[in-house]
């Protein structure tokens, strides 16, 4: 189930999404998606995530910082788990430490923020329905939203760099993008570190990947004309590629959907 977020929010926020599992999980492998998760545990069910080898219970309240490597789900049947999905370039609006620290990790809460963070889930938790429980994590976010409004304007200014991947099929050309933004290719590295939490570079391959990901598992496309299509070099750049963020190739992931054909490998493979 997903909730679109309020109009003050929509900028920020893609949506609220509701997963609960429906059987018991274990290493079920999930990709980069190019978004900033704040992750919040409603069943008190227990899930774990696996990142680099190393695996680690799923928190009350959890970020999930920006994924560059393939990472791996266990969640035990009926977990249910409340997912605000945050936009690349918003992720400083709503947390102060630099976006980089959570790259490739599942942060607790607690221990960022211990007794803010304790506050919004006990307040989650004790709200009724669904809705309610995104009226309080709304809250949450619009506080963080005032209380950083400094930075809204280095977000904007981070949102048009990103578009520039899309109006470039999805390719890097950093001098280019320094020169339409007027701003040195150092600064926009170090924009993009500090605010976002991955360079322009790893930004680029996520983005190209996660175009590609539909085409893999929802068409019969060749290989060839999805990475063209997706601003690979060629076939073999996109095998590399994909392979870095899954672990197996193209042809390997839409074989797998196929061996098991359900919604929550679907949800799971793309992300939510």
């Amino acid at each position: 189930m997903q909730i679109l977020p309020s109009a003050s929010l929509a900028p920020y926020i893609k949506s609220y999404t509701i997963v609960t599992i429906d059987k018991d999980l274990r290493d079920e492998v999930f990709y980069p998606s190019g978004y900033v998760d704040l992750i919040i545990n409603i069943s008190g069910g227990f899930a774990a995530t696996t990142i680099n080898g190393k695996q680690k219970d799923t928190p009350d309240i959890e970020l999930l910082g920006h994924l560059t490597v393939p990472t791996r789900l266990s969640a035990a049947k009926e977990t249910s788990v409340l997912i605000a999905r945050i936009y690349p370039h918003a992720g400083s609006l709503f947390f102060s430490d630099p976006l980089s620290e959570f790259t490739n990790y599942a942060t607790d809460m607690y221990d960022v923020t211990k007794n803010e963070s304790r506050e919004i889930y006990d307040r989650i938790m004790q709200a009724g329905d669904l809705y309610s429980k995104i009226s309080v994590l709304e809250m949450y976010f619009l506080q963080q939203l005032k209380k950083n409004e400094s930075q809204i304007k280095k977000a904007a200014t981070i949102q048009a760099l990103s578009q520039q991947f899309f109006m470039n099929e999805h390719s890097l050309d950093l001098p280019a993008m320094a020169q339409i933004s007027g701003l040195s290719e150092r600064y926009i590295q170090k924009l993009f570190l500090a605010h976002i939490g991955i360079p322009p570079s790893s930004f680029a391959a996520v983005t190209r990947f996660n175009k590609s990901l539909p085409m893999i598992l929802n068409t019969r496309k060749p290989l060839t004309a999805i990475a063209y299509e997706c601003g690979y070099y060629d076939q073999a750049h996109f095998i590399k590629e994909f392979k870095k963020f899954t672990g197996i190739t193209p042809s390997a992931s839409r074989h797998s959907l196929i061996k098991n054909d359900t919604d929550l490998q679907q949800a799971v493979n793309i992300g939510f």
